[in-house]
């Protein structure tokens, strides 16, 4: 059927949803009103904690912030966290929802699970993610689209999980990182071509982001080096020349959009900063060239730190879990890491917390906290780097990343103090996104 006839039937359809839309009642807010007693409140990373604070819900925003225990009114509900650490919902802003495996079982399930397999265990992992605090989340990377959908069902309020900020098909240069043909067999390559992962010059990549904005996406992701887990022995040294980044970040900025760039080697964390730019992901051998340029551009580091525990994990369970190239790569990641951050953090760079969960294990994310600490960063400046941090690296410092009157009410606590063991925050016992309670335990 040609599509000139198909669009009045198009138009009439939309024009009924629209009336029956309009004769339907909004969805009712998860609860009317709620009031937090929160022992000990962290409401703004970065200024001392309050104690003995009320917070008010009102359906998914925060209503107001006051002192003292307040009674609740006649009809709302009270929760008491009277013993507890209260918290902003924290932010994630490196995962991959789509899948927890990696490595040969990963490449593995790429090509023999299909996409509504995927797309369930994309749900599973964001429910994971939900339960460990991370109410907000920015998944950078997924061909087969069903994290864009993912993040479409949570915000209708048809699947649980963190609010996703989402990039789509990441970009790399043809053997690239982002290259699905590298070390499968040639037969294939044409099929793994179509996910639009790669472009070449300037033009081709203008295309390609143009590409991913049609389809919906927050956010640009992009690689300008090698990856670690990149299935051949290119290294991780730049992978793209800078009139491709270039082109690149000036289309996704011509678009309101921001530009995650994957780079370990210095060539290439330089090359991404020197473009635009927004944030820069793993960066591991930042040197002294990279330092003035973060400055100079005001980029967030993103260290993904816990990646790390991921490959030990796997390795420990199975010696043979990645090939021979990748292996050697994650062997030199693991004798390096932390070093960049140790270097960043007194040199002044902002650093937004992220743990490229999916090569870590998803649910676990804030073991993350306690690496950074470990590496250079006090828990209140871990704890802003996972809040007020994030939230400006993603664009929503208006709506998270803080417990305010008017912001989404994304709110957690452990027992415990995070300011004196950022650990305890792997042991989180209550967790509200959005107005909604999602875990609640003694």
């Amino acid at each position: 059927m040609r599509l000139a006839a198909v669009l009045p039937f198009v138009a009439l359809i939309l024009s009924g949803a629209a009336a029956v839309s309009a004769q339907q009642p909004a969805s009712a807010p998860a609860a009317d009103v709620v009031v937090i007693h929160a022992g000990t409140l962290l409401d703004r990373p970065g200024r001392a904690p309050r104690r003995n604070v009320s917070i008010v819900v009102r359906g998914d925003r925060i209503e107001s912030v006051q002192d003292g225990f307040v009674p609740a009114p006649e009809g709302a509900r009270l929760i008491d966290l009277s013993d507890r650490f209260v918290l902003p919902g924290l932010i994630d802003s490196h995962v991959h929802l789509d899948s927890d495996r990696a490595g040969v079982e990963g490449t593995l399930a790429a090509v023999t699970d299909n996409v509504a397999l995927t797309a369930h265990e994309a749900a599973w992992n964001a429910r994971k993610t939900l339960r460990a605090g991370f109410t907000t989340v920015r998944n950078l990377g997924s061909s087969d689209g069903v994290t864009l959908g993912l993040r479409d069902a949570i915000s209708r309020g048809w699947a649980i999980g963190p609010r996703i900020v989402d990039a789509g098909t990441s970009l790399s240069a043809t053997t690239g990182h982002m290259d699905p043909t590298l070390g499968v067999r040639e037969e294939f390559h044409d099929v793994l071509r179509h996910s639009g992962s790669t472009c070449d010059g300037p033009d081709d990549c203008r295309r390609a982001v143009r590409r991913q904005i049609a389809r919906g996406v927050d956010v640009i992701k992009i690689a300008t080096t090698g990856g670690v887990n990149s299935r051949i022995g290119l290294g991780l040294g730049a992978q793209m020349f800078e009139d491709e980044a270039r082109a690149i970040v000036e289309t996704a900025h011509l678009y309101g959009k921001r530009v995650a760039v994957h780079a370990h080697g210095a060539d290439g964390i330089n090359l991404a900063l020197r473009v635009g730019a927004d944030s820069i992901e793993h960066g591991t051998l930042i040197d002294d060239e990279s330092l003035r340029l973060f400055r100079q551009t005001n980029a967030y580091y993103v260290p993904t730190l816990s990646t790390v525990n991921g490959y030990i994990e796997r390795m420990r369970a199975n010696p043979n879990a990645y090939t021979g190239e990748v292996r050697e790569k994650i062997e030199w990641r693991i004798s390096i890491t932390g070093q960049a951050l140790r270097r960043a953090v007194p040199a002044g760079v902002r650093i937004a917390f992220g743990t490229d969960a999916g090569v870590s294990m998803h649910g676990r994310n804030a073991d993350e906290f306690l690496l950074m600490v470990e590496h250079g960063m006090t828990p209140m400046s871990a704890i802003q780097a996972a809040t007020v941090n994030a939230a400006d690296l993603l664009g929503l410092a208006d709506q998270v990343g803080t417990i305010e009157p008017g912001k989404s009410a994304d709110i957690v606590a452990v027992r415990g103090d995070p300011l004196s063991d950022v650990g305890v925050l792997r042991q989180m016992n209550f967790v509200m996104a959005r107005g909604r309670v999602h875990r609640q335990e003694p």
